[in-house]
C-alpha cells in the first residue's frame, strides 16, 4: 500500500552520531510520488533518506507522518546486520564455535510473505544459499538478503540507499523489474549515485548540497533535471598521478617472471566447487578486468593472490617470484600489492585522520603505528589535493560519508606504486563526480604507472581504456 498520508518536513534540523547536521530541511512525499536523492559524497544524501526511519535527533521544525513500517536497505544497514553477526561469533565465553546464523532465518525473521520471500530468494539466486551461515556469504549474495527482508516486509515506505551496486547483471535485471511492478502500491525513496540508474518510475528528484536540501525539481521539468545532471559532472583531463615516496622502495622484481601464475585453479567447500580448472597468468604491464556473478569466487579467487584464503596453499599459485607455500611470509606477499574492496573497507574502523589512514599504504596496515616521514605527508597530502579533500586532512576517516571513505581507501592503496593494483569494485558508493574521477585515475595508472591492474567491476559502462585482457568465472570449463 502507498502511504496513508504524506511525509512532512518542515524547517527541521536534525543531529547525527559524530557530529553530522542537516539543516533547513522542507520537504513533502506525497503518497504517489516516488523521489530520488542525488548529490556529491559528503552532501547528506543517506542523512536525508535516514530522518524518514527516525533516525537522528531534531533540534528544530517538525517532522509529520513517518510511516511505521519501513523496508530500508542501505550499505550501513548491511553493515550492522554482518556486524551483529560477528558479535554472535565472540568465543570468548562460549566453548563451541559458532557458525552464525543460516541465512533462512534472517530472512524469516521480517517475513510478512512466505511466498514473496520464496519467490525472491529463487529469482534473486539465493535458495541453495539458504542454510549457509549470513557472514559467510560475498557481499553481492549478502546485499541480495538486505534487498529481499526489505522487500517481503509489507513497508508503508521502501527506502533504497544504492539498491543496485554489488549486484550482477542478471540480479540487477530481476530488481529493476520486481521495483517497476511494486511502484503502483509502494512508495518508494532511492538514494543513487549513478543518475543513468533512475528507474523510469522516479517522479521528483531532491538534490542534496552541504548538508541542505537545496533543490527539489519534477523529473518532467527537463531543464530541472539538467542543471542537477551538470551538479554531478566532472572534467578530469588534468588529473595527475602523485609519485611516491622514493624513501619507500620495494624490492625489484624479475621482470622476466609473471606476476601471477596459477595452475588448475579451485575452491571448494565440501561438496560445493565454487570454480576450478583455472589457467591464468598475469604478467608485468599486463591490465586485467575480472567479472562473474555473485558467488562466482570473485573475491574468494583474489584472497588466493593475496593469501588470505585457506586454500591457497593447496593450489599451485605462483606470485612475486614465490611458489606458495615454499615458505614465504603473507607480509612478503602484500607489499608488492595495493588493495580496495568493501570487505577492507568495513574493517578500517580504527580512529585515525585521512592523511594517516592514506600513509598507512605505505606499511599495509590497518591504522598507522609508525611515525611518518615528512616525504610520506607530502605524497598523502597530494592525493588528498587530488581527491579535492585536503582541507580534511585532519579530520576522522570514521567520521566521512561511505564514499569519501571509498576515495581516501583508493588513494591508500595506489600511494606506493604497487606492481599488481587489486581493485575489487572500487566505484562502490561513489557519486557520478568521484566515480569520474576514479575510472580517469585507473586509466592514468594504466597508461603511465608501472603498476598492474586487476580491476574487478559490475558495470559494463565503467570499462577502463588500457585494460585489454578479461577473465570471466562464469565461462570457466
Amino acid at each position: 500500500m502507498p502511504l496513508p498520508h504524506s511525509i512532512r518536513l518542515q524547517n527541521v534540523t536534525v543531529e547525527f552520531d559524530k557530529g553530522f547536521t542537516c539543516a533547513n530541511l522542507d520537504w513533502v512525499i506525497h503518497p504517489e510520488h516516488h523521489w530520488l536523492i542525488c548529490g556529491s559524497n559528503g552532501s547528506g544524501k543517506s542523512a536525508l533518506a535516514a530522518v524518514l526511519t527516525g533516525a537522528g535527533d531534531i533540534q528544530q521544525g517538525i517532522v509529520k507522518n513517518l510511516p511505521e513500517r519501513v523496508g530500508v536497505v542501505s550499505f550501513e544497514a548491511q553493515q550492522e546486520l554482518i556486524e551483529a553477526e560477528r558479535r554472535k561469533d565472540d568465543a570468548d565465553i562460549m566453548d563451541v564455535i559458532a557458525e552464525g546464523t543460516p541465512v533462512a532465518d534472517i530472512i524469516a525473521a521480517v517475513a510478512q510473505d512466505k511466498p514473496l520471500a520464496e519467490e525472491l530468494c529463487d529469482k534473486f539466486g539465493i535458495t541453495p544459499l539458504l542454510d549457509r551461515a549470513f557472514r559467510k556469504l560475498s557481499t553481492g549474495e549478502s546485499r541480495k538478503v538486505m534487498l529481499i527482508r526489505a522487500l517481503i516486509c509489507k513497508p508503508d515506505l521502501l527506502i533504497l540507499d544504492e539498491p543496485f551496486e554489488g549486484l550482477d547483471v542478471t540480479t540487477l535485471a530481476v530488481l529493476k523489474q520486481h521495483l517497476q511492478q511494486i511502484a503502483a502500491s509502494t512508495t518508494i525513496v532511492l538514494v543513487l549515485n549513478r543518475l543513468d540508474q533512475c528507474p523510469e518510475f522516479v517522479s521528483h528528484i531532491a538534490y542534496m548540497a552541504n548538508s541542505e536540501l537545496t533543490q527539489q525539481v519534477s523529473r518532467d521539468n527537463a531543464d530541472e533535471w539538467s542543471q542537477i545532471q551538470g551538479l554531478l559532472h566532472l572534467k578530469t583531463a588534468d588529473l595527475t598521478i602523485p609519485p611516491t615516496d622514493a624513501d619507500t622502495s620495494l624490492p625489484e622484481l624479475d621482470a622476466s617472471q609473471p606476476l601471477i601464475r596459477i595452475t588448475n585453479g579451485a575452491i571448494r567447500y565440501g561438496d560445493t566447487t565454487i570454480f576450478e580448472n583455472l589457467q591464468w597468468t598475469i604478467n608485468p604491464g599486463q591490465h586485467w578486468q575480472l567479472t562473474g556473478p555473485n558467488g562466482s569466487g570473485k573475491t574468494g579467487l583474489l584472497s588466493l593472490i593475496t593469501g588470505d584464503h585457506p586454500q591457497c596453499y593447496v593450489n599451485d599459485i605462483f606470485v612475486f617470484g614465490f611458489q606458495r607455500g615454499s615458505g614465504e611470509s603473507i607480509w612478503q606477499i602484500k607489499q608488492f600489492i595495493g588493495y580496495v574492496s568493501t570487505a577492507l573497507q568495513w574493517e578500517y574502523t580504527v580512529g585515525t585522520s585521512l592523511r594517516n589512514v592514506i600513509i598507512s599504504g605505505f606499511y599495509d596496515s590497518i591504522g598507522l603505528y609508525s611515525k611518518p616521514t615528512d616525504n610520506q605527508r607530502k605524497v598523502a597530502d597530494k592525493w588528498l589535493a587530488v581527491l579535492g579533500m585536503q582541507a580534511k586532512a585532519d579530520e576522522t576517516f570514521s567520521s566521512q560519508s561511505y564514499g569519501d571513505q571509498r576515495l581516501i581507501l583508493i588513494a591508500r592503496s595506489m600511494v606506493k606504486h604497487p606492481p599488481l593494483l587489486i581493485l575489487d569494485e572500487p566505484c562502490l558508493g561513489l557519486d557520478e563526480m568521484n566515480r569520474q574521477r576514479v575510472l580517469a585515475l585507473i586509466e592514468l595508472i594504466c597508461q603511465r604507472s608501472s603498476s598492474t591492474v586487476l580491476y574487478v567491476n559490475h558495470h559494463a559502462e565503467d570499462k577502463i581504456t588500457g585494460i585489454n585482457n578479461y577473465l570471466a568465472l562464469d565461462d570457466l570449463p
